[in-house]
């Protein structure tokens, strides 16, 4: 297992002698090359949940927009710090590789040295810490454990001698953290509670965003499980990921019911059905789709989860 234990110094060194074989030819600004670092094609995962979990509030009477944008800062500042997390501990692991089919690592590709990326994680950090400051003023100290709770998360999902990403609990992290947690929390940090209908209304968004990372780590198969990265997609190979993909969403769709028939929402909660030939296109496609054909599936897959989320805003405000 000591080929999995995160050693930045030999990061720091490996990166100068990658930059010749991996770097790719390119004129990026420094800005550019952080935007590319953040992903900016996931970053509609972050907003999905706080969509929604402002509309439950306003739907409630206890809408309050400052939290709300504070939470949506948060979601985003989570979101990032995860990617830049996942770029610099993968490379110091020898998981990103000249093999990667993947969307460009900034590491792997020498764009950015160790250090600068182990920087940009700290000021990603600072910069959440200062918004968690405000929403602990606001949603009181069990804001400080979730916060903390979220940052220790994006951090140990691929960092830290024991990274749950490398040993299948990716998939149930986001769950928890980018689907339950970020709805309900956003719904807190307005209503000062929480109620059995919030957790259902997160579940959706939870699903769809757990099946991006389904098609990123089925895309990732075989050079993770060359590097000794276990995520779930590995354990159990490309068809059943394929039906764990299939599965998340038609637990997501089947929410809605749930929340019509079970919580008496009204009938304008199933809006979200009207993006299912969407969510159709998406599962045959990771069923068609291989390599890096699945870079645009997995965009599209962040892409169906705001749409989803939108839809269902909508209907809870109806």
């Amino acid at each position: 297992m000591s080929n999995l234990q995160p050693d930045p110094s030999a990061a720091e060194d490996t990166t100068d002698c990658h930059k010749r074989s991996l770097r790719p030819e390119t004129t990026l600004h420094k800005w550019q090359i952080w935007l590319l670092a953040s992903r900016p094609k996931t970053l509609p995962a972050a907003i999905a949940p706080v969509l929604v979990g402002t509309s439950l509030a306003w739907a409630d009477g206890r809408f309050s927009l400052a939290p709300a944008l504070a939470a949506a800062v948060g979601a985003l500042l989570l979101q990032i710090l995860s990617n830049f997390a996942n770029d610099y501990f993968d490379f110091a692991k020898g998981v990103d590789t000249r093999e990667r089919v993947g969307p460009t690592r900034v590491m792997a590709a020498g764009l950015l040295s160790a250090r600068e990326l182990r920087l940009g994680m700290a000021a990603v950090i600072s910069l959440a810490v200062l918004d968690g400051f405000y929403l602990i003023l606001v949603g009181g100290w069990p804001i400080l454990a979730v916060g903390a709770a979220s940052i220790l998360a994006a951090l140990l999902y691929t960092g830290g001698p024991l990274p749950f990403g490398y040993r299948g609990l990716g998939d149930l992290f986001v769950f928890i953290f980018f689907g339950l947690t970020a709805v309900s929390g956003t719904y807190y940090v307005q209503a000062g509670t929480v109620s059995p209908v919030i957790l259902v209304a997160a579940a959706p968004v939870g699903f769809l965003i757990t099946a991006i990372l389904v098609v990123n780590n089925l895309r990732d198969i075989e050079t993770d499980a060359k590097a000794g990265k276990r995520t779930l997609a590995v354990l159990i190979g490309h068809e059943n990921t394929r039906r764990q993909y299939l599965v998340l969403l038609i637990l997501a769709y089947s929410a809605t019911l749930l929340l019509w028939l079970g919580y008496e929402l009204g009938p304008a909660v199933l809006l979200p059905l009207l993006s299912l030939p969407l969510a159709v296109r998406r599962a045959s496609s990771v069923y068609s789709a291989k390599g890096k054909e699945l870079n645009s599936v997995l965009a599209a897959t962040a892409q169906l989860s705001l749409q989803f989320s939108l839809l269902l805003s909508i209907g809870i405000l109806l």
